[in-house]
């Protein structure tokens, strides 16, 4: 693809916490050393959370995205997309964002209030949005984000038409500039309290992805496609 250019770091050997925007400081104990955890973590991930400062005050959104590991950016690119016109997203070009991908694990339990928490896996991604403005590269940033949601799915769609393109606005963020937190296991709670058999332990937490449901126009016969069966396994 003519977009593409050569990355400046190879994601594999990237460190995860290459400026003091993204050092972690609090729960150092929490923070992931590996990059493989953090895009194992944003494969597993749906939605995103994007900040910005819109009209002098922070705004966070909830949107779609899709990684590639080996796109233009520097540590490869985190996509993220949404209508020309959005506020939002004209605000985020060429401006530091922020973008987050949480995972939640399961609830603890303590002995005390004190030491309830939750286990998690939790992604900060911070750099300067960019817009995809190469026809090549917008197409195959939309084809990742619909393959993110459903793999393979983008291969059995119609072309996009100029209209729906004309539309639809993508923005690029630097995966270079990343940390990643987690917690996992059962409390930490003070010996007192251990010793006084107040019950601890965590409820696990995870994503159930139901029996997929028919559009009420389909056609007759239609059965359910492998892209889309293929998440309820």
């Amino acid at each position: 693809m003519h977009w593409a250019r050569e990355v400046v770091s190879q994601v594999g050997d990237a460190p995860l916490q290459p400026t003091d925007r993204t050092r972690i400081n609090r729960g150092r104990n929490r923070a992931v050393a590996d990059r493989a955890e953090l895009l194992a973590l944003l494969a597993d991930g749906l939605v995103a959370h994007l900040g910005i400062e819109a009209g002098g005050h922070p705004v966070v959104l909830p949107t779609a995205y899709a990684v590639d590991t080996d796109g233009p950016d520097e540590g490869g690119t985190l996509y993220v997309h949404g209508s020309v016109a959005a506020r939002w997203l004209l605000n985020s070009v060429d401006r530091t964002v922020c973008v987050t991908v949480t995972e939640l694990d399961g609830l603890v339990a303590g002995r005390s209030a004190f030491h309830h928490s939750m286990n998690y896996r939790s992604a900060v991604v911070i750099g300067t949005a960019r817009l995809v403005d190469d026809p090549d590269e917008r197409q195959h940033a939309l084809d990742l984000v619909v393959d993110h949601m459903l793999p393979g799915r983008s291969a059995t769609l119609r072309p996009s038409t100029r209209k729906e393109l004309a539309a639809t606005a993508v923005l690029a963020v630097p995966l270079h500039e990343a940390s990643m937190k987690a917690r996992s296991g059962g409390p930490v709670d003070e010996p007192s309290d251990v010793e006084a058999s107040v019950w601890g332990g965590h409820v696990p937490v995870r994503r159930v992805i139901d029996v997929p449901v028919p559009a009420e126009d389909n056609l007759p016969g239609l059965s359910v496609p492998a892209d889309v069966a293929g998440r309820t396994r």
